[in-house]
């Protein structure tokens, strides 16, 4: 597996994103795919923002297909089918600013309380998953700069994974992750 990706190579992963999307309203334009780092087994997440403000994210949190398909089915699944916002529009997209975060393969964190979960996350730094049961929830390393502080960042988290705020148990389990991200200027 490639450790990095450079910024050509993230450069074009935009570009897969942005042409995945365009596909839906029937524009097409040419982007390589013939990368070697492509087919890698990859994970990746997509975020669209719109007038600074989120518009649709969706992602992998483990590598399961190729990062060409990975940000091919994201892009689409971000703009058209995230349960929080209607499908994006023709002409929300030509406004709509693409972000391709690569994902590292996720390490459990080792948490004997929710003190010492907070005393070990690394603000701006970490991607966290939260799992407790059935419920999941994960906030990209980019959350943190809305939530810098790791208490209020862990309230959200469990909020998104359909907890309470208030909620913990022996059966939480943390993971963490690091991002190589690109975003379309």
């Amino acid at each position: 597996m490639n450790a990095q990706v450079n910024n050509d190579q993230g450069s074009l992963l935009l570009q897969i994103a942005r042409a995945s999307i365009a596909s839906r309203f029937g524009l097409w334009f040419d982007c390589r795919d013939d990368a070697d780092f492509l087919y890698e087994k990859r994970a990746c997440f997509v975020t669209l923002m719109l007038s600074g403000r989120l518009r649709g994210c969706i992602g992998s949190l483990q590598a399961h297909r190729r990062l060409l398909d990975d940000v091919r089915e994201n892009a689409q699944a971000a703009a058209f089918r995230d349960p929080r916002f209607q499908p994006l529009t023709a002409n929300e997209y030509t406004e709509t600013a693409i972000e391709v975060s690569l994902l590292s393969p996720l390490s459990p964190l080792e948490v004997e309380n929710e003190q010492d979960a907070m005393s070990q996350l690394q603000p701006g730094v970490d991607g966290v998953v939260l799992q407790s049961g059935s419920k999941r929830g994960t906030f990209l390393p980019q959350v943190w700069e809305s939530l810098p502080d790791p208490r209020q960042f862990l309230a959200e988290l469990k909020r998104k994974a359909g907890l309470s705020t208030e909620y913990w148990s022996d059966d939480v389990r943390l993971f963490r992750y690091h991002v190589d991200k690109w975003t379309e200027r």
